[in-house]
């Protein structure tokens, strides 16, 4: 098998796993919007699927950047990102089927992160960056919970002298703005890490295959120097690849992900239009500031973390504490174990001399 086959395998992957993503996690999009029955579900996907893409228009690089340079492109191989790739899509299967609202995004860095180290060694991973993805399991839902409880309270004093009837009509209104917003923010995120994959991918191919390389495969970089440290940036990625992406993951999210819509949308705390405006409100606000920071944020675990804190504005027992904790469990073994499906997929790839 030629390098250029290794890339357009490893391409392939990488928008298999995008759509995947998006089906995936279309429950943070529409789980809100569909269990307050503002919308019907085929209604709530095409919805959340158009704002997905709308993101393409709005978006920077900064956190394709971040997925990009989470190991150093110049110790690893295409073998070592396609590894990465197919343990991330084995993760994301997983736990679809058993409707646990894991992170996509943590399921792809650590399964690129494992493979890489099972490479190279633990010296070509960056662990800040690592570090920043691990921090971010534990603050993204927190902020998200505080914006969220912050918003509510706001929201239940502005409408203390409102009818309840009149008020919900308007919340189920607002509630289709909210779940716009949050869509953007989830293509927005979401879309970027693959393109941070891909990039990796084609900067690995131009620089171990100078001879081969054409227009349609450059990724544009700047190089500057800090302190005699010199490091890149990405700042353009080829259009074909941000099309895609964004494309490829508003398809996805027209799957639909029912299983998960299920537990995000029921299982964590009652829903009402109200709570939907809030924690969709929060979630949004959560994903654009840490995206404005190039920082890969899980939007499961912000949208969660929303939703939970809705619910806290109204009583600690409105939450469903024994559902949280497990969801916890499952965000904290995500990298670790797509880690280790990357490194033993690469083993077997190594086995078949790939």
């Amino acid at each position: 098998m030629t390098a250029f086959h290794l890339l357009l395998i490893v391409l392939a992957l990488a928008f298999i796993f995008d759509f995947i993503n998006g089906f995936h996690d279309s429950a943070n999009s529409i789980a809100t919007i569909v269990s307050t029955r503002v919308l019907t579900p085929f209604q709530a996907v095409i919805w959340a699927a158009f704002f997905n893409f709308v993101a393409y228009w709005i978006s920077d690089f900064k956190v394709a950047d971040t997925v990009a340079k989470t190991v150093d492109g110049s110790g690893i191989t295409l073998t070592v990102i396609m590894s990465g790739l197919i343990a991330a899509i084995i993760w994301n299967l997983i736990t679809w089927w058993k409707g646990i609202p894991s992170s996509s995004s943590h399921t792809l860095i650590g399964g690129f992160a494992g493979a890489a180290v099972a490479y190279a060694g633990l010296d070509v991973v960056s662990l800040s960056k690592i570090g920043k993805v691990a921090i971010f399991i534990f603050l993204a839902p927190i902020i998200g919970m505080v914006v969220s409880y912050a918003f509510s309270i706001g929201l239940l004093w502005l409408s203390r002298r409102g009818h309840p009837s009149k008020l919900d009509r308007l919340f189920k209104k607002l509630q289709l703005v909210s779940s716009a917003l949050f869509s953007i923010g989830h293509g927005g995120n979401d879309a970027q890490k693959v393109m941070g994959i891909i990039s990796a991918a084609l900067i690995v191919y131009t620089t171990q295959n100078p001879g081969a390389v054409h227009d349609w495969m450059l990724v544009e970089q700047t190089t500057t120097t800090i302190n005699g440290v010199v490091k890149t940036k990405i700042v353009d990625i080829p259009h074909w690849v941000v099309f895609g992406c964004y494309l490829t993951i508003a398809m996805g999210t027209m799957m639909g992900g029912w299983r998960i819509v299920k537990t995000m949308g029921t299982k964590i705390t009652k829903m009402t239009p109200f709570e939907g405006v809030a924690a969709e409100t929060a979630g949004a606000f959560t994903l654009f500031a840490t995206e404005r920071f190039g920082i890969p944020v899980s939007t499961t675990h912000t949208i969660t973390g929303a939703i939970i804190g809705s619910g806290l504005s109204k009583r600690i027992s409105a939450v469903k504490w024994g559902v949280t904790g497990k969801l916890l469990l499952a965000w904290v073994i995500t990298i670790p174990i797509s880690a280790l499906l990357g490194a033993l997929i690469l083993k077997i790839c190594t086995l078949f001399g790939m």
